[in-house]
């Protein structure tokens, strides 16, 4: 599902303007990225938990090629934790 299937889908089952529908479904994803951003869990019940992890340094060999070792800086990755009820419906 694409971001403008989904504005179609809540402006058809909220009753909303396709507008008014973008306009709300904009402010969740800004507010979950800039919770994301801080550090903070999200928490969507249902749904999951998505929360911030660091990845530290690595190193990693192309496959076959020990001399060219490279090293992988360490960064941050979104991670999600699927919830019991999402979990059921999908398995």
């Amino acid at each position: 599902m694409t971001k403008s299937q989904l504005i179609a889908v809540v402006a058809k089952k909220a009753h909303l303007t396709k507008k008014a529908s973008a306009d709300a479904v904009n402010a969740l994803f800004d507010e979950i990225t800039r919770a994301l951003v801080k550090g903070d869990k999200v928490v969507i019940s249902g749904i999951g938990t998505l929360y911030v992890s660091v990845v530290k340094d690595k190193q990693v060999v192309p496959f076959g090629n020990e001399k060219k070792r490279q090293t992988i800086k360490s960064h941050r990755v979104v991670n999600l934790k699927v919830g019991k009820p999402l979990k059921k419906q999908v398995w």
